[in-house]
């Protein structure tokens, strides 16, 4: 009687246990089903300036695993071919704080609640077209996921400007790889055994976000 009485004592437990397992499951459950009703929704955006096409290779590549809308940020008065008097133009654009006027329109910023936001790194810094978009469009509320290809040094001061550009947004973890190097004639290099490479790479990143 009293093995009987323990057995049944430590079923008792062991259920109990369960049950709490259970219970701390279940937001995380809950958080991962509202991803998922979110990109059945098409509550994704993804905005991305590229030159040289390897940013933009990365934005379809993310499209790719999580849908949602797919949109280049395209300017009024697009940026001069030659190399050289480009990077005058940002250099000056970056000094004075010009921000240049947007071709690209979105319709209702309202109805995403993630904003996938991809850009190359222009002198260390981030690009004044993705300024523009950021500060043209309220972020607020919303999740945003950085997304950048360089010239090998890094992502320099872009995500302090993101976070400063989007003081209420929730800015996730951003991924960035080696691109082109336009000043060395170096330019789409997302092909072969390195577009693999990235897009596995972008697979783990987006896991890691849980996505």
């Amino acid at each position: 009687m009293k093995h009987l009485f323990i057995s049944l004592v430590g079923l008792i437990l062991a259920l109990g246990s369960v049950s709490c397992s259970r219970e701390r499951e279940n937001p995380v459950t809950e958080q991962r089903q509202q991803q998922i009703d979110s990109l059945k929704n098409g509550k994704i955006l993804i905005v991305y300036l590229s030159r040289t096409q390897n940013t933009k290779a990365l934005a379809e590549m993310i499209h790719q695993q999580v849908g949602g809308d797919l949109v280049p940020i395209e300017l009024i008065t697009p940026y001069p071919e030659n190399y050289q008097v480009l990077v005058a133009q940002a250099q000056r654009e970056q000094e004075t704080g010009f921000l240049p006027p947007l071709k690209t329109r979105i319709d209702s910023i309202d109805k995403y609640e993630v904003v996938f936001v991809g850009f190359p790194t222009w002198g260390m810094q981030l690009p004044t077209p993705v300024k523009s978009f950021l500060t043209q469009y309220n972020l607020s509320g919303k999740t945003v996921v950085p997304f950048n290809t360089n010239a090998g040094y890094g992502l320099g001061s872009s995500i302090e400007s993101i976070r400063s550009l989007c003081p209420n947004s929730k800015i996730l973890q951003a991924y960035s790889t080696r691109g082109g190097i336009e000043r060395d004639g170096i330019f789409y290099v997302m092909e072969g055994e390195r577009r693999t490479q990235v897009q596995r790479e972008l697979e783990q990143w987006l896991k890691n976000l849980n996505f």
